[in-house]
């Protein structure tokens, strides 16, 4: 695509109380993204909405700045539009591409991958620039707070902005919203995490200034592990594991907090654990400064302006995709994505269980497909899966892969009015086929061989 200027005579289409588009999407985090420029880009009139000032997501109002879900081992198995983004992050300067990297490096179970480390702010500008480019409409700031429903289709939603209250007509919707927002309003069945169960911890991701990288990664494992342990073992830290991510040459982004025990559905919880999770990042920056070479000169410089959130509700689509399909590599007709893992579950007390599957993953279109709402995709987070399922498809490449397979779907969906159905397999696989995208293993397998 050829790159543009955001300057003050290109402009987003504008958006008005009473509209009407093809593919109207909820959330713009990794997953909705994709899913509002793919479907743009096939000739759509397409609406993006988020909740936040930027697109992005986890990416950019969490501040988890890793993409991870891109390979299994040496095998690239996300391609098409999210390769796309990040080879535009590379060439903005934002990152030095792909790394290999030690997951839960201070753990009793550390894991060997690769990831793409990312300054926020660079994917933030670039972002941008694919929802200009690709002639969406969108809305900063605007969230879907109810919506009507006719039969077994949803026909408009209402959405709350800082000028009033829109309502949006729409002929396919996409729930990208990561809560299943427009999945539970329009009475489709989810599955939360029963009431005395543990739910997955949230974090609070928060960004230093000052950091002598070299530094750190010069300390041993079993160094970093002491250093974790004694921190936990004083309370100035709260979960062993201490992911950085490099910015630069002096920053470093930090993954380090953990809140068990709330529900961020619930808005006192979701309230309170904003809050625990700012007093644990000053007592781990205050800790890190005083005990973890390299960072004897760091400086908080800035904290993620929303909780890391793991797990709030999933649909319980037309399949749901099992620990053993991610497992076994579980072969579907209807595949429209690969996913990469790793497995990734929090239990009680911060406990991880954490695996690489042996292989990518097919992910069918069944998993973002309701009988109850037919013209709804679910995509991300609040995809159907089971709670293991869930966390080996929740990592940000592959919700930018699943986002894309949406928009895609979706598009194909409106030659009958909207409705998604498994029968659209076919020409949703060739679309994205087209567009660079893969959905099966011997395509990530065949890429892997032309680059050697």
């Amino acid at each position: 695509m050829k790159e543009v200027r955001l300057e003050r005579t290109l402009r987003l289409p504008r958006v008005g109380d009473g509209d009407t588009f093809d593919v109207v999407v909820a959330g713009g985090g990794a997953s909705g993204l994709m899913a509002g420029v793919a479907a743009a880009r096939l000739g759509a009139r397409a609406l993006l909405i988020e909740a936040s000032g930027a697109f992005g997501g986890a990416a950019t109002r969490n501040m988890v700045a890793q993409w991870l879900g891109f390979y299994n081992g040496e095998e690239c198995a996300v391609r098409g539009l999210p390769l796309e983004f990040a080879d535009r992050v590379v060439k903005r300067g934002g990152s030095i591409g792909f790394e290999r990297y030690v997951l839960a490096e201070a753990t009793t179970n550390p894991l060997p991958l690769r990831r793409f480390a990312f300054n926020p702010e660079i994917v933030k500008i670039l972002a941008d620039e694919l929802v200009v480019e690709s002639g969406a409409a969108a809305l900063l700031h605007s969230r879907v707070v109810s919506l009507e429903k006719r039969a077994d289709r949803i026909v408009s939603v209402a959405i709350e902005t800082e000028g009033g209250r829109l309502t949006i007509a729409g002929r396919c919707f996409i729930d990208a919203s990561g809560d299943a927002v427009l999945a539970r309003h329009a009475g489709a069945a989810c599955i939360g995490v029963p009431a005395g169960e543990h739910r997955m911890g949230m974090s609070q991701v928060f960004r230093l200034s000052g950091v002598d990288i070299d530094a750190f990664r010069a300390v041993s494992r079993a160094d970093k592990r002491a250093v974790a342990l004694a921190g936990i073992a004083s309370g100035d830290l709260f979960w062993d594991v201490l992911s950085v991510a490099p910015v630069g040459s002096s920053d470093a982004i930090c993954l380090m907090s953990h809140i068990d025990g709330f529900d961020s559905l619930d808005p006192s919880d979701l309230t309170q654990a904003e809050l625990i999770g700012r007093y644990q990042v000053d007592r781990i920056a205050t800790y890190l400064k005083a005990r973890m070479p390299g960072f004897e000169r760091s400086e908080i410089a800035g904290i993620a302006s929303h909780i890391g959130v793991r797990e709030s509700v999933r649909l319980e689509g037309d399949y749901q995709l099992t620990e053993h399909d991610v497992v076994a590599a579980a072969r579907f007709e209807d595949s429209i994505a690969l996913g990469c893992g790793p497995l990734d579950v929090h239990e009680e007390g911060g406990r991880l269980r954490l695996f690489m599957p042996p292989k990518p993953f097919q992910i069918p279109l069944r998993c973002m497909t309701t009988s109850a709402v037919r013209n709804l995709l679910v995509t991300g987070r609040a995809m159907s899966a089971t709670r293991a399922a869930n966390g080996a498809i929740r990592h940000q490449a592959t919700a930018m892969a699943l986002g894309q397979a949406a928009g895609h779907a979706a598009v194909a969906a409106l030659q009958r009015d909207g409705a998604c159905m498994q029968g659209d397999a076919a020409a949703v696989q060739a679309s994205l086929r087209a567009a660079g995208a893969i959905f099966e293993p011997s395509q990530a397998r065949a890429q892997v061989a032309a680059a050697e």
